[in-house]
């Protein structure tokens, strides 16, 4: 213990000292590191397949299941799209020192907030490895130094990405240990992350539930949290039928294992018998198991009675729950008694009821006829993401360059002096 309490300490000094270098850094320097990591990782895909093929293989090898599978590989589509992903944040303007809100005072000052980075950001994080490069593009953008601890099972590839990260920044001439990931998967070294306000500035897990409580729970540093998506489409008896079934298809088999996949479907009973026969063979031909009310059991005999805790679960799996409501109002109270605050859609011609919708539904995403699945930094246009915020404190949604930063006050004045 006491080797992994000066290991993290020697990691928190670094981190916060490249912290101060991160802060003054020029954009166009960051935007240098970023493109060079970009180009490193595409030029190691083999080196990156190769550390990969070990975390699969000792994957299968401790029976991991198909959901947390998927999450941990990469191919060449996922490697090609993390290199993306940085020249995306590269093009992206640069928050720090943008000045807002500048207006004179009866004094004479101008008053206004200045964009300036959190810090030393730690973030915790499972199974995807592509998190490294999003967390470590968009730590560097924001003028932020990270700590990167990433999942005991993905440790051959967060090593491996972590090579082109450093690759990128010695070329830009930006300190290595402005994006440290974390050598070591003993739990030790998460309990000492999260309990060093000295060094680190605010931690972001990115996990399961049971991560993010123990990160809560235990936390002396801020925590911007990351919980669970419970997420639900509602298709209105105003809908367009041919949307609403390829909305709801594509919520839930596009990906199973991530947080934005539809995991509850509630259909008004106007439109009931018309759209769940259909979307129910579309569904079990993927292999999707259907849990239903009593309502969806009898319209479709292959689906199995659901329980209260269907409800209420986040299954990351070819599994769905569906229910069958009267109307948009009973649909926003099964969201707001069941849901996570991750993404709601509704799908409806009836602009008054998709406007109640978007004010009424308090999630950190709301979606009028499109796909829960594009609850996802890329697709908002953020370049990357560390995650989806769910919590009101700070940020909510996405987690993007503006949510890695705070405001400070900044005054302009001319000799002026207070009377």
């Amino acid at each position: 213990m006491s080797d992994i309490e000066q290991y993290m300490t020697q990691v928190g000094r670094q981190a916060r000292g490249a912290a101060r270098a991160m802060s003054r850094a020029a954009t166009a320097a960051k935007d240098a590191a970023l493109r060079a990591i970009a180009a490193a990782i595409e030029a190691q895909q083999a080196e990156l397949l190769e550390a990969n093929n070990k975390d699969m293989q000792a994957g299968r090898d401790d029976g991991l299941d198909a959901a947390l599978l998927d999450r941990l590989e990469l191919n060449e589509a996922r490697i090609a799209g993390m290199a993306e992903g940085l020249r995306q944040i590269a093009a992206l303007p640069d928050p720090v020192g943008g000045i807002s809100d500048l207006s004179y005072r009866p004094s004479g000052i101008q008053v206004g907030k200045m964009r300036v980075p959190l810090g030393v950001l730690g973030i915790i994080y499972e199974s995807r490895p592509n998190v490294t490069a999003d967390a470590a593009g968009l730590a560097l953008k924001s003028g932020n130094a990270a700590i990167l601890r990433g999942g005991s099972e993905a440790l051959h590839s967060n090593q491996a990405i972590a090579r082109c990260v450093h690759a990128g920044l010695e070329k830009a001439g930006l300190p290595a240990a402005a994006v440290q990931v974390l050598e070591t998967v003993d739990r030790a070294a998460v309990g000492k992350l999260i309990t060093m306000p000295e060094y680190v500035d605010v931690i972001i897990p990115r996990g399961g539930k049971g991560l993010i409580e123990r990160i809560s729970a235990e936390a002396r540093v801020p925590v911007i949290k990351h919980l669970h998506g419970v997420c639900h489409v509602y298709l209105d008896d105003e809908a367009d039928l041919e949307k609403a079934i390829q909305i709801a298809f594509n919520a839930k088999t596009h990906r199973y294992g991530v947080c934005n996949a539809m995991e509850t479907l509630l259909v008004a009973e106007g439109i009931a018998e018309r759209v769940l026969p259909e979307l129910s063979g579309m569904y079990l031909e993927k292999g999707v198991e259907l849990r239903g009310c009593q309502t969806t059991c009898r319209l479709v005999p292959a689906a199995k009675p659901a329980t209260q805790e269907d409800w209420d679960t986040e299954y990351l799996a070819p599994i769905l729950s569906i229910r069958v409501v009267k109307d948009v109002d009973e649909a926003i109270d099964h969201i707001a008694a069941h849901s996570s605050s991750h993404t709601e859609s509704i799908v409806t011609e009836n602009y008054t009821r998709a406007r109640r919708f978007l004010r009424e539904v308090d999630s950190s995403s709301v979606m009028v006829n499109a796909s829960t699945r594009f609850a996802d930094g890329f697709e908002y246009g953020l370049g990357a993401e560390i995650g989806i915020s769910t919590d009101k404190f700070h940020v909510r949604g996405p987690v993007g360059l503006e949510g890695l930063t705070s405001q400070k006050y900044v005054v302009l004045g001319e000799g002026q002096i207070r009377q």
